[in-house]
């Protein structure tokens, strides 16, 4: 199945085309308004214009030349927007990365990325001296958030931008298709990957669904528990934000229940970004906010599918829609995604204008409506390579398309429903299985807070489906309820598809962007 999408109302590029300069002279009569808000304090439009023109005359001035590259190991302050977008003003590659990795991760990317630089959070020093001593590369250090510790051989961000004169040729005259900034996958099958991306990816994220699917504006607030240095987050809350004049909240602790929940009374954000798992987990805590203590319009979900029955809860509590959608790294943001007023949870909605969307089979054939195929999708944020890795960038960047790893099945209204990663789908009994359309019939189930499903060759080799469920707070796992969930999946479901076997789990092992690690549990198996 094929769905072609044109949109009208986004603005032609420039071949000469700098990102930052371009949000720089977007939001050039916005001086007085705030830009950030952090958990130290606030920053102005006019504050990060000066600072992000200073950052770059630093690096510059050290000597920095076009597209080398400067890694950020940042948590989510006001100094991570600077050192991006810093960074890409003066044509230098910023690198930002997951800030829960082992050391061992980071050595890996300051060595595969060739990192002149280090911009890192100070509580984060400890993790890179111990990366640093795996490797023989030594990048420079800058430190934000605090003094660079005595003889670490490092610099303050804060003196950088104190002591750094304004330079008129500090921006780069870059090309809308230059390279501007890398992403790492998440790494769960193997070596993270760099991802590239350039300069025209941001705006077009921006144009294509920030603005027409989320209607962001200046007057909106927004906050993204999905972190800075994910896709997902920087478009939430970098790119999108700063592209309309909107004001950005930052947090840098983990997103638990706890934390959210203090900046959606506190600060009153019209637009929240959450991910599955948070949605959840939000849901089931006795300290959720009532309707009347939240200033919420609309909300996005990304990084797995959201299943109907939390989007139901979430939008019954809080009168907000939530707008399931369907992104990537590769493909920088959504381009799949759910509308306000005709949102159909459990789907992660329609293609986003702008973008082409293909259900192929495993000839390369399109599929018909209603039946599974692997997801092809073509859009004018497409990555333009893996670095260093040719094998990887043939077999997903094929022509115009992406090839995304994901199956997904489409109904005769061009929603879009989930059905796993390609290599997490099942065959039983001759039959293809989705474990996602098993796993949202099991969280119906009163009992089931979270579910994960996966494949198990039986004593004749033959697949079967097993469950891992984690029960409600109310709940009790007994065989009783193993039997009943059993029941109640043959109940929705044909019946090949309901798990012959059920275990109850305190957790779902997940990675950092809340995704189910399906594989870990297909280890517990062996």
């Amino acid at each position: 199945m094929e769905m072609k999408m044109n949109n009208p109302m986004a603005a032609p590029l420039p071949q000469r085309f700098n990102f930052a300069r371009y949000l720089l002279e977007t939001n050039a009569g916005r001086a007085a308004k705030t830009a950030y808000v952090d958990d130290s304090g606030s920053m102005t439009y006019g504050e990060l214009d000066q600072r992000i023109r200073r950052f770059a005359a630093a690096l510059l001035q050290a000597g920095f030349q076009p597209e080398q590259r400067v890694l950020l190991m940042m948590h989510d302050t006001v100094d991570l927007p600077v050192a991006f977008l810093g960074a890409l003003f003066a044509g230098v590659v910023p690198v930002p990365v997951n800030t829960l990795l082992p050391a061992a991760d980071y050595a890996y990317m300051i060595e595969h990325s060739r990192a002149r630089a280090v911009v890192v959070s100070q509580a984060m020093l400890p993790c890179l001296r111990e990366a640093l001593a795996q490797t023989a590369a030594r990048p420079a250090v800058i430190v934000s958030g605090g003094p660079a510790p005595d003889g670490d051989g490092g610099i303050s961000m804060a003196s950088m931008l104190e002591t750094e004169p304004l330079r008129p040729d500090a921006h780069a005259d870059t090309h809308a298709d230059d390279f501007a900034f890398w992403l790492y996958s998440s790494g769960s099958t193997g070596r993270p990957k760099g991802t590239v991306h350039s300069h025209g990816n941001l705006y077009w994220t921006a144009e294509l669904y920030a603005k027409p699917v989320l209607g962001i504006n200046e007057n909106d607030t927004v906050f993204s528990a999905a972190k800075l240095f994910f896709a997902y987050g920087l478009g939430n809350a970098l790119t999108f934000p700063l592209s309309v004049g909107a004001t950005t909240i930052l947090m840098a602790e983990r997103p638990t229940p706890a934390a959210v929940f203090k900046r959606l009374t506190e600060h009153k954000p019209t637009i929240f970004y959450g991910v599955p798992t948070l949605y959840v987990a939000m849901l089931s805590s006795e300290a959720l906010p009532a309707r009347s203590d939240v200033a919420l319009r609309i909300c996005a979900s990304a990084g797995e599918a959201l299943p109907r029955e939390v989007g139901e809860r979430f939008t019954r509590h809080f009168g907000c829609e939530i707008l399931d959608g369907l992104g990537s790294t590769e493909m920088l943001h959504i381009f799949i995604s759910n509308r306000a007023g005709s949102v159909r949870y459990g789907t992660s909605g329609r293609p986003v204008e702008g973008y082409e969307v293909e259900l192929r089979d495993e000839s390369g054939r399109p599929v018909p409506v209603g039946e599974i195929g692997d997801l092809y999708i073509r859009g004018p944020s497409a990555a333009l390579l893996y670095w260093s890795n040719r094998e990887k960038t043939r077999s997903t960047f094929q022509g115009d398309w992406l090839k995304s790893g994901d199956k997904y099945v489409a109904d005769a209204d061009g929603y879009y429903a989930y059905a796993g990663r390609s290599d997490d789908m099942l065959k039983v009994s001759g039959q293809y299985v989705s474990p996602i359309e098993v796993e949202n019939v099991l969280i119906e189930h009163p009992a089931v807070l979270e579910s994960a499903v996966i494949g198990r060759p039986d004593s004749e080799g033959l697949t079967k489906t097993v469950a891992y469920v984690v029960v409600g707070k109310n709940a009790s796992a007994s065989p009783a309820l193993i039997e009943d969930l059993k029941g109640f999946v043959k109940g929705k479901l044909a019946p090949h598809k309901y798990p012959r076997e059920i275990h109850f789990v305190s957790e779902l092992p997940k990675t950092a962007t809340g995704k189910i690690q399906r594989f870990k549990l297909r280890a517990l198996e062996g």
